[in-house]
């Protein structure tokens, strides 16, 4: 098997296949990032909308509460066909990427509006009744007292959801999107040594990851002493 590899090596690595290889790994990255930022724009909506009160916006926050819960707890694959078959249904032109990108921006909302939420809750209760005995409405509570606080706990957990979730868009292979598991699989079926082939995948998400991971670890650290403050 060793012999197998080390005679494929110098095909595997030719140009084409490098490029092949550096744009699925772009490919995964953007899913990701383009995926959960907007999840965190609309995830920060929906936790701000749960933190209401008052009967009028009861039934939003009912679905707010509901939707939340939902993809929580629907695998990401799951999502991914249920997507790809309403834009089928729906007969809607579209790419590949952009369906794995709304299924990632559906999980990525539900759960980072959790993230935020908890985020929100942390600031103590003094601070929003502190805001509401200076006339603040909510929209002024949120940005000139609680957000200021809430964020340095949000990030953390917020940047280790988005690594996390890098290694969850392989799926998006089961639709024909070509991220790095996507790229594998094309490579393995061009008579590649699967040990080479899915060896450099596994190498790539790595390199992909283990920086993001720990920058989000420093991050963590830095934020820890303001937070104890």
């Amino acid at each position: 098997m060793l012999q197998q590899v080390l005679d494929a090596a110098p095909r595997f690595f030719g140009y084409y296949n490098l490029l092949f290889l550096l744009q699925a790994l772009a490919a995964t990255f953007l899913l990701s990032l383009v995926g959960c930022l907007l999840g965190f724009g609309f995830g920060f909506l929906l936790a701000v909308t749960r933190r209401t009160a008052g009967w009028r916006l009861a039934p939003l926050r009912g679905l707010v509460i509901a939707y939340t819960e939902s993809f929580r707890r629907i695998p990401f694959l799951v999502t991914l066909m249920l997507v790809f078959f309403a834009f089928q249904a729906g007969k809607v032109e579209t790419s590949m990427f952009t369906v794995a990108l709304c299924s990632v921006c559906l999980i990525a909302t539900a759960f980072i509006a959790e993230i935020v939420r908890s985020g929100l809750e942390s600031v103590h209760h003094n601070q929003w009744d502190a805001a509401t005995a200076m006339n603040f409405s909510y929209l002024q509570t949120l940005r000139y007292v609680v957000v200021p606080q809430a964020w340095k706990v949000m990030l953390p957990p917020a940047f280790s959801f988005f690594v996390l979730f890098i290694k969850d868009t392989a799926l998006a292979s089961q639709i024909g999107v070509v991220e790095l598991t996507f790229a594998g699989k094309v490579l393995a079926n061009k008579g590649f040594p699967a040990v080479l082939t899915f060896g450099t995948i596994l190498i790539l998400y790595f390199l992909l990851s283990w920086p993001l991971a720990r920058f989000g670890r420093w991050m963590e650290v830095k934020l820890a002493p303001a937070r104890a403050r």
